[in-house]
């Protein structure tokens, strides 16, 4: 009998379902996990080079040292002489409140801020020398400036004027109260009488609350169509497909801030995705299954609930307008997946903080090289997945200023607690990622580019973002360390289509929940006709309108010039409920 044939090689960056594992791999795999407990997930090798290879090239370059050693003279010197001079004059950054207070102006406090900004300046320069990688550089500064944050004068009891005079104020009260909430935090035990801070927010009760029913699900996606609010609505339905690696609710949070609640509310037919939280025994799900069983069934799904023949406004939040454009592509294609599997055509793709080029995505990508991925893949093959805490320490070392220090220092040395809000209880609801689809995710969209420079497969084909024609609105966010604002941008070269781009103040997650009336809000918006001319973009931030307030509404105009005439709004089909929204994928949560 014929014996079977090897099974054919995964395209790149792919790991076959499987793979069987030998004892000397087991080994490894068993060392490096371990020891990731010990080093926060990162690889001590990855580190390790970088350091040799800052340590190498400056000990081989004596003119550099004497560079630097000129440059740590004359901040010495400034430092000696910054007695009385303004935040502003030390170079403060406006997004760093810790020095802002005027008791940091009297000595000696104001030649302990003017010392740290100068021994930050000095190890920006330093960080690098001639004939380092620029992976390399950008590691090395990086982590200078996470160890200069934890040293900063303001995280220490003796070196802080506002923690010192509130000691002598209260007697020492605070002090106390701070060092409670420490214990607090290390035991995981709640002070007596302290509420609980995140559940006060239950999906369901408090978010994630805007009616509507589940009218589909497979093992990986439930999709919630929400009840209509008009009596009358635009017949092209909104699909929302947010990141695998968040609960969808960020887009459905408290009602005066929900996405969902604002859409319906001005005659839109809105449908949600929602991905249930892997385990497991999903170790094996790939990038295809999250594409096959997550956007084409849902769109399917969309299209079984109307006309076939509708067209459908997509949108893609993050990771998941990755998936989207993805998606959109392999539609797009000849004899592609919308024949194959029924779909309804694109009418818009709205892509929200989404990058489709990853040849620059920012800080996230110190954490992305072949070693970072090598101690990940030990880490989700022990266990299966990664987990929600373990992708959470990376965001808090982007964030180490606002998430950890400044943080500490309110909640530990005078003794406040932060409020919660529901966008704190929705980043506290954490989700996991499947061990394959997370290293294809990271090799192929991060490591190799493969989706902007044509060689990503979907299904066992090639796709190409050149072959995207609906109309296109992107929004970047000016301070998005994820996905950063001119990674974004990018799209502008890959594709011909008509391009809105939207780049709104704050954050990844501030920046897009943005409701109107929310204070300090604004964007600028610019629309690139198909087939337009190039534009950098800074000449494009200099010459884009600004406008005050949130981009939704222009969002929302621009679907409905997109859109046809609305009709009588059509009520949930009884026989297509399988449960009310939220739902039950949402609700799932691990202990990890």
């Amino acid at each position: 009998m014929a014996q079977p044939s090897d099974p054919s090689p995964a395209p790149p960056g792919r790991r076959a379902a499987h793979a069987a594992e030998t004892p000397t791999e087991k080994l490894d795999r068993l060392v490096h996990a371990g020891g990731a407990e010990f080093t926060g997930g990162l690889s001590p090798v990855s580190l390790a080079l970088a350091a040799a290879d800052w340590a190498w090239h400056l000990g081989v370059s004596p003119g550099r040292q004497l560079q630097l050693a000129a440059l740590a003279a004359r901040l010495w010197a400034d430092t000696l002489h910054a007695h009385g001079r303004a935040p502003e004059a030390d170079g403060v950054p406006d997004e760093d409140p810790r020095f802002r207070h005027d008791a940091w102006a009297h000595w000696p406090y104001s030649q302990m801020r003017a010392g740290f900004h100068n021994a930050e300046a000095f190890w920006r320069e330093a960080s690098w020398a001639p004939g380092m990688t620029a992976h390399h550089t950008d590691l090395t500064r990086f982590f200078a400036r996470q160890w200069l944050d934890m040293l900063a004068p303001a995280n220490w009891p003796a070196t802080n004027p506002l923690v010192l005079r509130d000691a002598l104020e209260s007697g020492g009260t605070r002090l106390r109260q701070g060092a409670r909430h420490w214990l607090a935090d290390a035991s995981g035990v709640p002070l007596p009488g302290e509420p609980e801070r995140i559940p006060a927010f239950q999906v369901g009760r408090d978010v994630a609350v805007t009616p509507g029913a589940v009218v589909y699900r497979n093992p990986l996606i439930e999709l919630i169509r929400y009840a209509p609010q008009t009596p009358t609505v635009h017949p092209e339905p909104v699909l929302i497909v947010p990141s695998w690696i968040m609960k969808y609710y960020i887009l459905d949070l408290s009602p005066h801030n929900s996405l969902v609640r604002y859409l319906v509310g001005r005659g839109h037919t809105v449908y949600m995705l929602s991905w249930r939280n892997p385990d497991a025994a999903d170790s094996d799900l790939s990038m295809d299954d999250y594409l096959r069983l997550g956007v084409l069934d849902a769109l399917q799904a969309v299209a079984t609930q109307g006309d076939r023949k509708t067209p459908v406004h997509a949108v893609g939040y993050c990771l998941g307008g990755t998936l989207l454009a993805i998606a959109a592509a392999a539609m797009a294609r000849a004899g592609g997946v919308a024949e194959q599997h029924l779909l309804s055509p694109l009418k818009t793709l709205t892509l929200l903080a989404a990058q489709t080029d990853f040849s620059d995505p920012g800080e996230l990508g110190l954490f992305i090289d072949e070693g970072q991925i090598d101690l990940l893949d030990h880490i989700t093959r022990s266990q299966g997945y990664l987990s929600g805490k373990q992708m959470a320490g990376s965001f808090q070392f982007l964030h180490s200023r606002d998430l950890v220090w400044a943080r500490r220092m309110r909640e530990y040395l005078l003794g406040e607690r932060d409020q919660s809000n529901d966008l704190m209880a929705w980043n506290a609801d954490t989700t996991r990622m499947p061990a394959r689809m997370h290293h294809e995710y990271l090799t192929e969209l991060y490591l190799h580019n493969a989706l902007a420079t044509h060689n990503y497969c979907a299904e066992g084909q090639a796709v190409s973002l050149a072959d995207l024609q609906p109309p296109m609105f992107l929004v970047g966010t000016q301070r998005d360390h994820v996905s950063p604002w001119r990674s974004v941008y990018k799209l502008h070269q890959l594709c011909d289509a008509e391009i809105t781009f939207v780049l709104a103040s704050g954050g990844h997650n501030a920046g897009i929940v943005s409701e109107p009336g929310h204070p300090h809000r604004s964007y600028q918006i610019h629309t690139r006709p198909a087939r337009g001319r190039w534009t950098e973009p800074g000449a494009w931030a200099a010459k884009a309108p600004s406008h005050e307030g949130s981009w939704w509404p222009a969002w929302q105009a621009w679907l409905a010039r997109h859109s046809s005439r609305r009709q009588a709004t059509s009520p949930i089909a009884a026989g297509t409920v399988l449960c009310d929204a939220p739902g039950t994928y949402v609700l799932q949560r691990y202990k990890e």
